[in-house]
């Protein structure tokens, strides 16, 4: 896995703080059992084909039903998620997600408080930069993992830029290493 970190959209500056590099797919599975009340954010990009056999969604549905991280949909990515037989969703706008992890006072989706690491996933690019720049500057105890192929400095981890191939290989050892099948 070659490991460039520069940010795919080109022209834009994160400032003197930047996402560490996740160079094994360890890190993601350290972080996803260490945190208390993870989160995942699935946008419409993960529905689409990047190899021949598995897409993004499948990952996160498997992510999912093995640790129990309760999803975010955004878009109309519910459907795809209903298509697959996987119920266990809540759909809302990716703006809006991005506002209520910033919200001290949000208790979350199911009221239990709020959530101490948000995973993303298959959004558009600069709009997960840009919800992610927000996050970084206002939320308080909030880590975030850009699970996406190109690097984002905003996040606190963030895979380096990496070919379709690496990426699969990387969500395979995550979803088997967190106990999937």
């Amino acid at each position: 896995m070659s490991a460039k970190a520069e940010p795919w959209q080109t022209a834009e500056i994160a400032g003197p703080k930047k996402a560490l590099l996740i160079l094994k797919p360890e890190v993601v599975v350290a972080m996803v059992k260490r945190a208390k009340r993870p989160i995942l954010i699935v946008g419409h990009h993960a529905a689409e084909d990047y190899s021949d056999d598995v897409k993004m969604i499948d990952y996160a549905i498997r992510m999912s039903k093995t640790t129990g991280i309760p999803v975010v949909a955004t878009a109309h990515t519910i459907s795809e998620f209903i298509k697959r037989d996987f119920h266990s969703v809540t759909c809302m706008p990716a703006m809006d997600i991005g506002n209520r992890l910033v919200d001290p006072e949000w208790k979350g989706l199911d009221g239990k408080g709020p959530y101490d690491l948000a995973l993303f996933m298959g959004l558009p690019y600069y709009m997960e930069f840009v919800i992610l720049a927000g996050l970084k500057s206002f939320s308080t105890n909030l880590k975030t993992i850009s699970l996406d192929r190109f690097y984002n400095p905003h996040a606190t981890w963030s895979f380096p830029n990496l070919s379709v191939k690496d990426w699969n290989e990387s969500f395979e050892i995550i979803v088997n290493k967190l106990g999937g099948e």
